[in-house]
Parts: C-alpha cells; structure tokens; sequence
C-alpha cells in the first residue's frame, strides 16, 4: 500500500486542515507563489514520490481556482506520484451544464477535460449542480451527498408539520429525496427568470398552509431566488420557512438579502469560507464525510455507507 499525503490549496486550507485531522494526518507541505501579475506557481515542499496523493480544492471564486488546482496536479505527476486525486467539495462552472441557448459553452464539460488533462486519476466531490455532469468525466468520480450532514440535523429540530419545497422546478429531485425519507408532503416554487441572478416571477405550487417549510437547492448565490420563495410561502400560510443548502457562494448582496429576509435560518456546509458572520446562517461540516471517502478511497471499500 502507497503512503497517503493531503494537501491543500489557497481555497480550501480550513476544510482540509479538518479532513486531514479526522483522516490521521497532517497536511503536507505546500508551496503557492503569486507573481506580480497574478500567474500561480504551486511547489511541494516534500517528496511526493510514490505516493497516493489528494489535493484538496474547492473551485470558488471559480477562474484562479481552477487554475491553481490543474497547476497542484501537474506538480504531482511531474513530481512521480503514483496516484493523485482531486478533492473538490464545490465544483464551479457546474451550472453552466448543457448549450441552454445558442452559441455558448459547456463550462462543466470544459472543466472536467482540464482537471482529467492535467493528470487527475480520480475526482471526489459533492452535490453537483446536476448529476448527470458525472458523466462528463472518463476518470473515477466519487459523488457525495450533503442530505449525509443534512438529516440528523434536521431530525434533531423535532419540527412537527414538516413539509420540504424546491426553490425551482430543476430542484424537485433534491427536494423529492428529502421529502420521500422523512416520509413527508413536497412543494415546488416555479420561477421565472429575465436574466442570470434576476427572477421576474415566482408562485407555489402545492399547499404550505401552517407547515414548517425546508428549502432544498444545491447552492446559494446571491440569494434572491431563495428569498423570494421564502416570501412567497410565508404569505402562502407557512408556519416557518429554513433553507438547506450545500454550497454558500453567496455573491453579490446575498448576506444583507439574507439578513432582511423571512428565513428563519439558512444551513449551509463549509466547501466554501464564509466572506462574513451572520446570526441566520449555521454551518456544518463536510470534513467527516470526505475524510471517510479519502479512507475508502486509500482502503479500496465501500462508500455507501455514507449515503442517506
């Protein structure tokens, strides 16, 4: 068996300081210079020889991340690893999936060539924007689910008329899995969007009246669709209104659309740092969850286990 080394990109050292903590380990030493005009230069600082190596990198802000990420893999394999995985617990680009108009790109696609091109041997991640970016990938790619750190918290809530909701259409399947292991009713918000980040108009479809209301959606951006749902379900009838969500982005004027609006709490996990404190968001970690995965991983077992 290969020794197993973790390291961590600019993005992610918190994250990967704890993965590395429940793994067993200490990070390994790395180097990331920064030319004046901003080109990345990452050097290991240890022999990487030999080793199974996982570097760990959330892509956001997406364009120097990604960028940082290929350079750390091409590192590795010139330095003679023997296996190097990448650990990205928010993949960027993800929502950009499929030509949803003429004469754009595939940016999920795209990415995932870079990441396999620069030598990548297997991917480890979670709640992909959509499932089917998988597939984009010719390399092993682990995919986790953060509903793993979700439901025991939402269980130890002890909400009574639990009801969960999809911020829009494309968000039924995340909202359909909660719902259908809770045992519980579903809604859905259908929105309609003038432009990227800007929602003309929303309604509800379904019955929220003097129910506990869970938001489901894979990433929060600037927060204005979440918000505007959570309006929306309150003047439905609702009881309370929380949001569930993996990736904070949280861009633009999402902490102050946050602050000022009718969510209760919004519960994020840490694949991305917060920029600000805010008393209606909590975090919990991922850490466990991939520290398992790298162990499974490194021990050629099972990670189904991990799953809800």
């Amino acid at each position: 068996m290969t020794e197993v080394k973790l390291f961590s990109g600019t993005q992610s050292h918190k994250l990967a300081k704890n993965i590395a903590k429940l793994y067993g380990k200490d990070l390994g030493k790395l180097t990331i210079s920064k030319f004046s005009d901003g080109e990345l230069s990452p050097s290991f600082d240890e022999s990487v020889r030999g080793c199974t190596v996982f570097l760990i990198q959330s892509t956001m802000p997406s364009a120097d991340n990604i960028m940082e990420l290929c350079l750390m893999i091409d590192a590795a394999r010139r330095a003679s690893a023997y296996k190097v995985v990448a650990v990205v617990p928010y993949y960027g680009y993800a929502r950009q999936d499929r030509k949803d108009k003429p004469r754009v790109s595939i940016a999920a696609k795209l990415v995932a060539n870079m990441i396999t091109s620069a030598g990548a041997d297997r991917i480890i991640t979670c709640d992909l924007h959509a499932g089917q970016i998988q597939g984009f990938f010719d390399i092993p790619l682990d995919h986790l689910n953060g509903s793993a750190i979700f439901v025991p918290y939402l269980k130890s809530l002890g909400l009574k008329d639990l009801i969960f909701a999809a911020p829009d259409v494309g968000g039924v399947g995340r909202a359909r899995s909660y719902a259908k292991h809770f045992e519980v009713e579903m809604v859905v918000c259908d929105k309609h969007r003038k432009r990227a980040n800007e929602v003309a108009s929303m309604q509800v479809i379904g019955d929220v009246e003097g129910k506990d209301v869970i938001l489901i959606d894979d990433l929060i951006d600037t927060a204005g669709t979440m918000c505007k749902a959570a309006q929306i379900i309150m003047e439905k009838g609702a009881k309370s209104v929380r949001a569930v969500v993996t990736h904070g982005v949280l861009s633009g004027k999402a902490y102050e659309n946050i602050e000022n609006s009718v969510l209760e709490e919004l519960v994020i996990t840490d694949t991305i740092p917060l920029r600000q404190e805010s008393s209606k968001i909590k975090v919990l970690t991922v850490a466990d969850l991939f520290a398992k995965t790298i162990h499974a991983v490194t021990g050629n077992t099972s990670i189904s286990s991990l799953f809800i």
